[in-house]
């Protein structure tokens, strides 16, 4: 359980950052991704989950 709060804690810190540092950017970011096709969105959202589950893994090796 402590593992899984601080990934959350890290989650947010990171997410933290990018709104209070570039709230600009997140807007251009956003128009951006509503005229992506829904395919592109799904690949780009797969490969983050391929991606993370890959880090778990590993994390959980070393």
């Amino acid at each position: 359980m402590q593992t899984i709060v601080l990934a959350l804690g890290l989650v947010l810190i990171i997410e933290g950052l990018v709104f209070a540092l570039a709230p600009s950017r997140i807007d251009e970011l956003l128009r951006m991704l509503a005229q992506m096709p829904v395919e592109t969105r799904r690949l780009i959202g797969l490969t983050a989950l391929a991606l993370g589950a890959a880090l778990v893994t590993l994390s959980g090796l070393i």
